[in-house]
């Protein structure tokens, strides 16, 4: 049995949702002690608890210690067995991350999955649909994959009441080399809101243009959701160009301005901008797990985190590949299989 340690690297939910991904890829069993040990609450959260049953849902496994606040839980996989799946996080727990806990193992099951997910879909600490949508998932096709996804309904934080849809269809993933990300072609900022005062979707565009005033006037637009899917509010900045798309997303909290709230995702996409990098960090740490279980590949992204660096940590107890970062002169990293 693989032992893992929760409160190493970037010390969170991640190692929780890759090792099951890959115990169930694999068929190697593990054990996690001090759950989330770096956290400032460790151990199992609700999104935690649903992550890993629906892993033991769509795996036939087995597993001790699934509980909300536990430090220490093992998981026995057994066959992944593909067909129609519902999962509820409840509250605003994230769907996206249920979702990247099951999407590898059912890509490479005998049949086609169709999973529906309901809880949170854009909250902080996960990313939001738009990103797995538009910025992870293009990538995964590109590899192989085939996977259609729908967003019903938005759910914020607090409350939740999101619901996404997901067609997958059994998929041999294939190597592939992403070191350019190619033109830009466009640039958008969207404010979305729900059962919030109009003015702040204002004050989030206005703060933002300042920060990338090159955008045109045009690229900035507000949404509003009916009332009954809030309250929340989520400002999204999206890059669009030749071979992959950057998604940067502020989400709308208490005690967050609106200015504040902008003025950060701006930074982060001109930083981006900045780089000629193929992902930016969150797909970076994405991209990690399909391209192990592919085999191989490289991409570029910018300076890696703790999230990828533990990725890779879980990537090599499972298969033991080990996956470098390699700072190239411009500033990028060169993220590759060590042969």
């Amino acid at each position: 049995m693989i032992e893992i340690d929760g409160s190493e690297g970037e010390g969170g939910g991640q190692v929780v949702r890759n090792a099951c991904a890959l115990s169930l890829a694999t068929g190697q069993p593990f054990r996690i002690v001090r759950v989330r040990g770096k956290r400032s609450k460790p151990g199992l959260m609700r999104q935690h608890v649903t992550a890993i049953e629906a892993a033991l849902a769509i795996g036939g496994a087995f597993a001790e210690g699934v509980a909300v606040g536990s430090s220490e839980m093992s998981f026995t996989p057994r066959a992944v067995t593909p067909g129609e799946y519902r999962f509820a996080v409840g509250t605003a727990g994230s769907t996206n991350l249920v979702f990247q806990t099951v999407v590898m193992p059912l890509l490479l099951a005998d049949a086609p999955s169709r999973l529906v997910l309901e809880g949170g879909t854009h909250n902080v600490m996960a990313p939001p649909f738009e990103f797995i949508e538009r910025a992870f998932v293009p990538v995964l096709r590109r590899m192989g994959a085939r996977i259609a996804l729908r967003l019903d309904r938005h759910g914020f934080y607090p409350r939740g009441g999101g619901r996404i849809e997901i067609d997958i269809q059994p998929s041999k993933l294939v190597p592939i080399d992403c070191l350019e990300r190619g033109a830009l072609r466009a640039v958008s900022a969207t404010a979305i809101f729900a059962g919030l005062p109009f003015d702040i979707a204002d004050r989030e565009l206005a703060a933002a243009r300042k920060v990338l005033p090159d955008w045109p006037d045009d690229a900035f637009t507000v949404r509003q959701l009916k009332d009954d899917q809030g309250p929340g509010n989520a400002l999204l900045l999206e890059a669009e160009f030749e071979q992959v798309t950057e998604v940067v997303t502020g989400f709308g909290k208490l005690g967050v301005s609106a200015e504040s709230l902008a003025k950060t995702a701006a930074t982060r996409m001109a930083g981006f901008l900045a780089s000629d990098a193929f992902a930016g960090p969150y797909l970076a740490d994405q991209l990690l797990l399909p391209f192990a279980l592919a085999g191989g590949g490289t991409f570029t992204t910018v300076k890696p985190g703790g999230h990828a660096r533990t990725a890779a940590d879980v990537i090599r107890l499972f298969t033991g590949q080990q996956w470098v970062f390699e700072q190239l002169p411009d500033g990028k990293h060169l993220v590759r299989r060590r042969a």
